[in-house]
């Protein structure tokens, strides 16, 4: 009776402290009380916790066999323009030495595409594409393995080709194709190549040349495709990677009609088709981000940060003063959660926000080594995905920002061990999309030109 009646006592203490606090300050504070102890408890009220917040440019990041052909070109006034060519080699495949009657005569060449129905950007205007033959062979590259602060990013596992990696390639295109993207609606592109290719490899085909039989020939004879943008596209466009190169023929059968055919080429070993992704920063305040510069802190850069897909671009994350709390002996955290914002206009323009976004841990090399895990017991319940992912969320026409949130209470008490030592937070999108997309997030900023991006603590103070 007498614990139940210092309980309600202190719940009424509790609500009355809290209209107190409301009404004399608009201060973003977070408070704890834990009801269920017999000893005396402390109301802490506390500012959300510092975030320091970077724009930050991974290096190596792998786009290859992802089973996205990615080309296309966008552009904003906050970031600058990303511009992105598919790499792919060739194959034979089922082709057959002297499968084409004798009589038969060349009649085209064409390149195959089909959108997976990917876009990104502004897709009411004309887009081109060309296609370009490579001069120069496509190879995989090793990432040797590492250690401590040069230990590989964990998404790294066997070699690869690489968002920055570049093939020569002719620089007079084999054909090239304007369309409008109704990438919803569009079955398949198909851009008409030069014919003297097309009358080479029909001969090849009908006459049974070696640089036909087999594979490794053919890719030393035709080292493969470029599918290069126009410089004034406005989108990503997705395609899927059963492309064809289609020689079309025809012939007079035996009942005297006219037959119309075509053989094809197709996509070679996955592992070699990539798609090189060029980011132009200059004008805007991201103009010194590179490889070499992987880090803006966003008060050089007007509070402005952003992740984006395929560039390599996060945002990163510390938290200076975090562990302090954590390792106050008087203090139980009870409940984390990292709040970041953006503002809702972009979900209604070309370029639509991420529909969620995973964090990456980093290490003191900049290396993403492990990604934030949902906590334990939301998956022992069989909740939710062990990769925790913050999901875009609210947001209106009247001016709130969406939000993605974060559950970071197993991380927080994972920080005092000695393998989070000097590591970081990468905000990200999930690694899917990090390979294969050019989706982009830029952070909304407060009315100081700061980052809204909150730690918000709940803790009890014995």
């Amino acid at each position: 009776m007498i614990r139940n009646f210092k309980r309600r006592s202190i719940q009424f203490l509790f609500s009355a402290l809290l209209l107190i606090g409301i009404s004399a300050c608009n201060k973003d504070i977070s408070l704890s009380l834990d009801n269920s102890r017999d000893e005396s408890i402390g109301l802490v009220p506390i500012d959300t916790f510092q975030v320091n917040t970077s724009t930050y440019l991974l290096d190596d990041v792998p786009t290859s066999g992802t089973g996205m052909i990615l080309a296309g070109k966008i552009s904003n006034t906050t970031t600058g323009s990303v511009l992105s060519t598919s790499y792919m080699r060739m194959a034979i495949d089922n082709i057959i030495a002297g499968s084409i009657p004798t009589a038969a005569k060349y009649d085209s060449i064409t390149f195959v595409l089909k959108p997976n129905k990917y876009f990104y950007g502004d897709t009411t205007k004309t887009q081109t594409l060309s296609v370009h033959q490579l001069t120069q062979q496509i190879t995989l590259k090793e990432v040797s393995t590492g250690s401590g602060t040069n230990e590989l990013p964990y998404y790294v596992n066997g070699a690869a080709v690489y968002n920055n990696q570049k093939f020569t390639y002719e620089t007079t295109a084999l054909g090239s194709l304007s369309f409008k993207p109704f990438v919803k609606k569009l079955d398949s592109i198909a851009i008409r190549l030069n014919d003297n290719l097309g009358n080479t490899l029909f001969s090849y085909i009908k006459d049974g040349h070696g640089n036909i039989a087999s594979n490794d020939n053919f890719n030393e004879y035709f080292k493969g495709i470029a599918l290069v943008p126009g410089n004034n596209n406005t989108a990503m466009i997705g395609f899927k990677d059963t492309v064809s190169m289609q020689v079309h023929y025809n012939y007079i059968n035996d009942e005297g009609f006219k037959v119309s055919k075509s053989t094809s080429f197709n996509l070679g070993n996955k592992a070699y088709q990539f798609n090189n992704v060029e980011a132009d920063r200059s004008g805007t305040a991201f103009n010194t981000l590179s490889v070499t510069n992987p880090e803006l802190k966003s008060t050089t850069t007007n509070g402005d940060v952003f992740l984006e897909g395929s560039t390599g671009a996060v945002v990163k994350l510390t938290f200076p003063t975090l562990l302090d709390l954590v390792n106050d002996p008087t203090v139980a955290i009870n409940k984390v959660e990292l709040v970041i914002e953006t503002e809702n206009k972009y979900r209604n323009s070309f370029f639509i926000p991420p529909a969620r976004v995973v964090l990456m841990i980093a290490n003191a090399g900049g290396n993403p080594v492990s990604i934030v895990t949902t906590p334990v017991f939301l998956q022992q319940q069989g909740q939710q995905d062990p990769v925790q992912y913050g999901y875009l969320a609210g947001g209106d026409e009247f001016g709130a920002n969406a939000k993605y949130t974060f559950n970071m209470i197993e991380y927080v008490n994972n920080i005092k061990k000695d393998s989070y030592f000097n590591t970081s937070l990468f905000l990200s999108v999930p690694q899917s999309s990090l390979f294969a997309t050019t989706d982009r997030l830029i952070i909304a900023k407060d009315a100081n030109n700061k980052p809204r991006i909150k730690l918000n603590i709940l803790y009890t103070k014995f």
